[in-house]
């Protein structure tokens, strides 16, 4: 992102706060800023001003911390030739995962509670709360076709980040009385769609949850205005862009505040998927053995992490969210590396490509666009490369598919036609 010198003085004039307000503006302007992961710090605006386009984002640090990276071995990758068995490694690789996501929720039944159904036509809509951990009570819109033959399988739908936190799962589906705001971020991410209802047309049941910080569950504060608590179609742009600086000025709060509490955000969010897949596979209408999972963006990092840590993920199609860790240091953690989702320590034993051996031999759909900004572009290409020498390893090169599109970051209607065969082709 380019910043001028009035913003970073303006920046600084707030005393170093985070600049989601300039950012958000961008993006509304040009639908190219993803806003997928980070937040934009003042850090980050000092590192915009460097001369040298070519230089490091952490200037001098930065030979050693590359250092740090280019050494790990990621002595865990199913790539190394003491990893014959595709069956034996997975458990001992993805309880790895599960031990740096610090965060173990006690089972819970459901207790699922209606609270409206709502026909829209094509299919029955159900707003739901339901339990994914005993302190947790969240919310879920659960979409059933009307033209299926069930059980029908079942999908879960992922909202992204993209430094909007006002709505969460609304992102991705249709709503009565949409915020025209809402309506034109559709329009630059989905091509104007909402993804998680064109999957119920299709004869899906799917689900949809709010992360943790977003939508429904967005940070409240004693003092805040009605406005922010009810959402109204009323609000303007600038408060809602105003809404979004301080969600991403705290952000890294929230963060910080659970590893405070000896647990991290990625841990809380991925069981929250995981007991959300738990519900869905428990509905009657779903087929629990024809179970898969979608999303752009932070929500296709969320895809591709489920499907490795859930077997019963039969399809998944991550859209948006696919590097090499290491190429993301010179100049790319700025934008896409968040506490609100990356797992801290990882990169010693895995990349994220190497995950797709914990997928395997179940099939995953990658996707990404060459203009996207958030990835060092090499990184992406070396990803796709080691996603598919680990399904060719695990005997199945057929179940993978890496696809890169000249396009930004999002989830275009070319995208979606090939996502969308992907999924019925493995359901």
């Amino acid at each position: 992102m380019s910043v001028s010198r009035r913003q970073f003085v303006e920046a600084l004039a707030l005393g170093g706060g985070m600049l989601a307000s300039t950012a958000t503006r961008q993006e509304r302007a040009s639908g190219t800023l993803a806003g997928a992961g980070a937040s934009i710090s003042a850090e980050s605006v000092s590192a915009t001003q460097a001369v040298d386009a070519t230089a490091s984002h952490i200037g001098n640090l930065y030979e050693f911390v590359q250092k740090q990276a280019d050494r790990s071995q990621l002595e865990l990758s199913f790539l190394h030739s003491q990893f014959a068995s595709l069956q034996q490694w997975q458990p001992g690789a993805r309880a790895k995962v599960f031990e740096h996501l610090f965060y173990a929720p006690s089972p819970v039944a459901p207790q699922a509670e209606l609270v409206r159904r709502t026909d829209r036509g094509d299919y029955v809509e159900e707003y739901l709360t339901f339990r994914t951990t005993p302190d947790l009570r969240i919310p879920v819109c659960v979409l059933i076709p009307k033209q299926a033959r069930f059980p029908a399988p079942g999908i879960l739908a992922l909202h992204s980040h993209d430094g909007m936190y006002l709505w969460g799962k609304e992102k991705i589906v249709e709503n009565d009385h949409e915020h025209p705001v809402l309506t034109a971020f559709k329009q630059r991410r989905y091509g104007g769609k909402s993804i998680a209802a064109e999957l119920a047309r299709q004869g899906y049941v799917v689900a949809v949850i709010d992360m943790l910080y977003w939508g429904e569950r967005r940070m409240l504060l004693a003092g805040d205005p009605p406005a922010y608590r009810e959402r109204p179609m009323t609000l303007t742009e600038a408060e809602i862009g105003a809404f979004d600086q301080r969600a991403s000025q705290n952000e890294s709060l929230l963060g910080r505040s659970l590893l405070t509490a000896g647990v991290t955000w990625p841990g809380v969010l991925l069981w929250d998927d995981i007991r959300a897949l738990d519900y869905l596979a428990s509905r009657p209408e779903v087929d629990a053995r024809r179970l898969g999972c979608v999303g752009l963006s932070v929500g296709g990092y969320r895809s591709f992490l489920l499907a490795a840590l859930d077997e019963r993920i039969r399809v998944a199609v991550d859209v948006g969210w696919m590097t090499s860790f290491a190429s993301q240091v010179k100049q790319h953690v700025i934008h896409s590396i968040g506490l609100s989702f990356h797992i801290i320590g990882l990169y010693r034993y895995l990349d994220l490509p190497d995950l797709a051996a914990l997928i395997a031999p179940r099939a995953v759909l990658v996707i990404n666009g060459s203009q996207d900004r958030l990835f060092e572009l090499n990184g992406v290409k070396a990803a796709f490369a080691k996603v598919a020498r680990c399904y060719a390893k695990a005997g199945v090169p057929e179940s993978q598919k890496c696809s890169l599109y000249d396009a930004p970051h999002e989830f275009n209607l070319e995208m979606q036609s090939e996502a969308w065969r992907w999924i019925k082709r493995w359901l």
